[in-house]
């Protein structure tokens, strides 16, 4: 009886024995096929540069697949980059005075008014123009919306005539930059040189920026940015100026003009900088 045991236990033994090397065979062949496959595939992109960039193509797109999907409402960290607001404090007192003015009166964000303010003066002093007369432009043409846009295509803070100053905008990456405030401002300033330069003085520059060059009046549009840039300029100054409910923006009063030449129509067609 204990040799019929001992015989079953010696063949049990055998037989667990012969599992096990069969496994580990098994397994030692299994990762030794691996490792070829490995050194093969390797091999193949050293070889093939575009099967590499293939893959690595499908690779990501298999973790993009499983990547939980985002959230409607995340927020980019860097959005602070594309904001157009800075703190008023952080401007000299005279322009943080004007900054608090205009908010108060246009009911606009202190915040935005800070960098289009400090943009102005200095564009100011780079142009030689009286920053306050841009903000009074920009007060008077949009009461400081820069996605304003008038019955004729004037559109931003400044009104411009995107389709008659296009090409101001190239530089900046195209006409659609006319609804950036700060790229908006400058080409503004630049159209409202342009017209000063040509009429001989800031009074009869506004009557060229509002297209009314031509025309007996302009609407008392130049009469109310002048006001609006006495008003800044007293609040620069330090003065305590009333803040009265803004006033819609004068259109050029439309006449029955005589005929005229050919070329002086095109001449106020391509002098249109608003409306």
């Amino acid at each position: 009886m204990n040799n019929v045991l001992r015989s079953g236990a010696q063949s049990l033994q055998t037989f667990v024995s012969d599992i096990a090397e069969g496994f580990f065979e098994v397994v030692h062949n299994g990762f030794a096929l691996i490792g070829l496959a490995i050194v093969f595939v390797m091999v193949a992109l050293m070889a093939r540069p575009d099967l590499q960039l293939a893959g690595e193509q499908r690779l990501m797109a298999w973790l993009e697949s499983r990547k939980p999907a985002p959230e409607a409402t995340d927020l980019q960290p860097n959005a602070i980059e594309r904001t157009t607001a800075a703190h008023p404090d952080e401007l000299p007192r005279q322009q943080a005075a004007v900054a608090y003015w205009l908010s108060r009166k246009y009911r606009v964000a202190v915040e935005p008014l800070s960098v289009l303010v400090a943009e102005a003066y200095e564009i100011g002093r780079k142009t030689k123009l009286d920053p306050n007369l841009i903000l009074a432009i920009m007060a008077v043409e949009s009461s400081f919306n820069p996605f304003a846009q008038s019955h004729v295509g004037a559109q931003g803070l400044m009104q411009v005539m995107t389709r008659v100053h296009g090409d101001k905008y190239e530089s900046a990456g195209g006409v659609l930059t006319a609804f950036d405030p700060i790229t908006n401002m400058r080409v503004g300033v630049k159209v409202l040189q342009e017209c000063i330069a040509r009429a001989g003085s800031v009074e009869a520059g506004l009557r060229y920026y509002v297209g009314a060059a031509n025309l007996p009046d302009d609407g008392g549009y130049a009469a109310k940015v002048l006001a609006e840039h006495s008003r800044l300029a007293q609040v620069a100054a330090g003065r305590a100026v009333p803040t009265l409910p803004p006033a819609p923006r004068a259109q050029p009063v439309p006449v029955v003009a005589p005929v005229v030449k050919p070329e002086a129509d095109d001449q106020k067609v391509a002098l249109l900088a608003g409306s």
